[in-house]
């Protein structure tokens, strides 16, 4: 590692007074991504602020019609809260099927948003399921947050205190995970509210996660797997590596979004 100076305030005021004029420096929530960074030499921060002593970024509750999850939140305990699996299912079963159990008690929901990694889970909740990003300063759509690879629309010293997931419709996620690391090599999630169809895929597209509007269209009309039978993404437009060429997860991608529709069809 580069050497850094390292904090953990108590409090938020100290954490934007820390961040206040330092554009070197970076927040450190559940660390999964970060630290792995820092230990490759990947990245010299100037200063490491530690958000895990500041009290209210973590925890979940239902507020009205929607599910409130605190920034600090871990992904275990999205997985395994009652209220999520009664509110919004979907969102504990992708929870449950992050990474493994050392990075699910230790990773939490807003690191994960905050980071943006074109390969994450939770891009795609947020993005079909309508999330607000609260931060401290505004409110943030997720379909005006996630701008392209580890892009969005956060400032350089804006801090996400909470996502807002509105709570209705039904859905399904499908991911086909990369067999070491257990990121998505192709993820699918479906959302169906009345007549209305959102589709995120993540894991899959060159510029992150991404609404397939053409299969949100196709479903609209005729809420089956059968109706995306004859759609197809452009294979240059996906992530192309040594794990898979672009056309193989433009391929995983649509069979992912099938399976996702039949789960949906399959509740009733």
């Amino acid at each position: 590692m580069f050497p850094f100076t390292y904090h953990r305030p108590a409090d938020l005021d100290a954490v934007c007074g820390l961040l206040a004029g330092n554009d070197e420096a970076k927040l450190l929530a559940g660390g999964q991504t970060l630290i792995a960074t820092l230990k490759q030499r990947l990245a010299s921060p100037t200063d490491l602020i530690d958000l895990s002593a500041v009290p209210g970024l973590e925890g979940i509750s239902r507020e009205g019609e929607a599910l409130v999850i605190g920034a600090m939140t871990r992904h275990a305990d999205v997985a395994s809260s009652a209220l999520v699996r009664e509110a919004l299912p979907v969102l504990a079963e992708l929870a449950g099927v992050i990474g493994d159990p050392a990075v699910r008690n230790r990773g939490t929901i807003g690191g994960s948003i905050a980071n943006n990694d074109p390969s994450a889970d939770y891009p795609a909740a947020c993005l079909a399921l309508a999330a607000t990003i609260v931060t401290d300063r505004r409110e943030i759509a997720a379909s005006d947050f996630f701008l392209g690879l580890f892009e969005t629309a956060l400032e350089p010293d804006e801090i996400i205190l909470r996502i807002l997931f509105p709570i209705g419709g039904k859905a399904s996620y499908a991911k086909f995970p990369n067999p070491a690391s257990r990121y998505a090599m192709a993820g699918a999630l479906v959302w169906r509210g009345g007549l209305e169809v959102r589709v995120a895929i993540t894991g899959a597209g060159q510029n992150g996660v991404f609404r397939w509007t053409v299969a949100e269209a196709a479903l609209a009309d005729d809420f089956t797997p059968a109706a995306l039978a004859s759609l197809a993404l452009d294979g240059e437009e996906m992530i192309a590596d040594i794990h898979g060429t672009g056309a193989y997860r433009a391929h995983l991608a649509g069979v992912m979004t099938r399976r996702a529709v039949a789960r949906i069809v399959e509740q009733g």
